[in-house]
Formats: C-alpha cells, sequence, structure tokens
C-alpha cells in the first residue's frame, strides 16, 4: 500500500497515435514518413518495455511501426524494380539502334 505522499513516477505519454498516422503515410505518400514511424515506434516500444512511457498505446505503436517496415520495403522494391525495368529497357533499346 502506497502512502499518499508519494507519487507515482512520471511516465512519458504514448505516441501510438502519431506512428500510425506516419506509418501510413509513409504506404500511402512518401518514405520518409515510414523510416520515421519505423523509428519513432521502435524507441517508443522500448521505453514502453523500461516503463518509461505509457504502455496504452503498445497495440497502436506496433501497428505504425509496422507499417513503416512495410512502407520502407515497398519503396525498396519498387526502386529495385525501377532500376531493373529501366535498365531493360535501355538494354533494348541499345539494341534496336544498331
Amino acid at each position: 500500500m502506497s502512502h499518499p505522499d508519494q507519487t507515482m513516477p512520471a511516465v512519458m505519454p504514448h505516441r501510438g497515435a502519431l506512428i500510425l498516422v506516419f506509418g501510413i503515410l509513409g504506404l500511402l505518400v512518401c518514405l520518409v514518413f515510414g523510416i520515421i514511424s519505423w523509428i519513432m515506434g521502435k524507441g517508443d516500444l522500448d521505453r514502453m518495455k523500461a516503463g518509461q512511457m505509457d504502455p496504452e498505446g503498445e497495440s497502436l505503436t506496433k501497428v505504425g511501426m509496422i507499417l513503416g517496415i512495410v512502407a520502407c520495403c515497398m519503396n525498396i522494391l519498387g526502386l529495385i524494380m525501377a532500376i531493373l525495368l529501366f535498365g531493360v529497357f535501355g538494354l533494348a533499346a541499345g539494341m534496336s539502334a544498331n
């Protein structure tokens, strides 16, 4: 039982909704948002485990971080496909010029 004079240690409020929004924006708008949601989500989950942040937003934070990871992977795959596509068309254009 705690004494009335003792206060609970302050924990930071969670940013789950913000991280989720950044994860969605990473998928729909720009890779930068995906990177931000991945980094923020990882940091916030670590703080929640350490008891420094409100754990109530853990599920939102996890979903936002996962969306950020998916956004990064999709953008990297898209970049690789674009490079390959331009390489194939460049090769085909070079062959047709001969």
